[in-house]
């Protein structure tokens, strides 16, 4: 009896041994297998974006070109990829602290849209890679070494808005042959603007068209100030340079312009869309879809530095022939037969 109570005991022992190395194997194969899961699990990118326009309820369409170009190279924000949007609204002191912003959140890329922007990230970082679209020469600007080999940690695109004002003044001279001075209107507080102001004037003197310089200053300017203005001067024509500050102000300009019955010419399309009468620049939706491109470049392992700087293929001529009709000005046809897009 006591023989069978010791070999119950030792089995019992046994047993309870079994177990517990049991446990013990099935959690330590857990850890290992959750370990493994977590190694395999893909990192989600993280992007950050600033927009020197727009807002977050009306991003605009250079915000929506670039979520096209993402879409179509296989990302969905929130899923595969992650997109920390910020937005001026046309503000040049606050895009410093937006930059900083979103370097602070470490983004694996940053996206930046103006030349105060791009000049504040340089700043702000020499190791998160940068994707520009830039309207002026980003080589004369400072902003790249050169065009092929742009250095550093910053590539992108430029719009050749800058290189583009003597056609624009051409066109605009074509398309309304009674133009015999030309009002420019620019905000005085963007350092791009003001280069881009000398090259009208390179390019008025040129064609032999008188310009006036119309500063517009502060982050809610007076638009009427034009009018009043081109009263006084007699200029016949209005020209705006594009930026941040005038892009969100757009419809305000062309309301003018139409209420003065002014022709004007712009340097994006969304001035034209919204009432102004023409635009001539480079295709929006090209620079900003393939800054997306750019962006899942470097994600997958290229260097900023090695990217040429790439620069735009197609131009856009609008115009709107409902303005025209408005302000009692009829277009020539061989004008008209050169459109890109005719709005009706």
């Amino acid at each position: 009896m006591k023989i069978g109570t010791r070999s119950l005991n030792q089995n019992s022992a046994l047993i309870a041994r079994r177990s517990v190395l049991c446990a013990a194997l099935c959690a330590m194969l857990f850890a290992l297998c959750t370990t493994a899961e977590a190694q395999q699990r893909p990192t989600v990118p993280k992007i950050g974006v600033l927009s020197s326009a727009g807002s977050a309820a009306t991003p605009g369409s250079q915000i929506e070109a670039f979520r096209q170009g993402l879409r179509q190279l296989g990302y969905i924000e929130g899923n595969n990829i992650l997109v920390e949007y910020r937005y001026a609204q046309g503000e040049q002191d606050r895009m410093p602290s937006l930059v900083t912003e979103l370097v602070q959140l470490r983004v694996d890329v940053l996206v930046v849209t103006a030349l105060t922007a791009i000049r504040a990230a340089k700043h702000a970082t020499k190791t998160i890679p940068i994707v520009m679209v830039i309207l002026s020469d980003p080589v004369a600007t400072g902003v790249v070494d050169s065009l092929a080999r742009p250095g550093g940690n910053i590539t992108g695109f430029t719009r050749l808005t800058r290189e583009l004002s003597g056609k624009r003044l051409e066109l605009f001279k074509e398309a309304v042959p009674q133009l015999s001075r030309a009002a420019v209107l620019w905000d005085a507080d963007s350092p791009g603007s003001a280069a881009a102001f000398k090259d009208y004037e390179a390019a008025a003197h040129s064609l032999r068209i008188p310009i006036q310089s119309l500063k517009m200053t502060g982050s809610s300017p007076d638009f009427e100030l034009p009018s009043r203005q081109t009263g006084k001067s007699s200029s016949n024509g209005l020209l705006s340079i594009n930026n941040a500050l005038l892009r969100r102000h757009a419809k305000q300009i062309a309301d003018v312009a139409m209420k003065n019955r002014l022709p004007s010419m712009h340097e994006g399309s969304d001035y034209t869309t919204a009432g102004g009468l023409m635009s001539y620049s480079a295709n929006e939706t090209e620079a900003y879809t393939r800054a997306a491109l750019y962006v899942d470049k470097i994600l997958k392992g290229a260097k900023p530095a090695e990217l040429p700087v790439e620069q735009p293929t197609k131009f856009e001529f609008v115009i709107n022939l409902n303005t025209a009709k408005q302000i009692g000005l009829t277009i020539p046809p061989n004008v008209l037969a050169r459109a890109d897009r005719v709005i009706r």
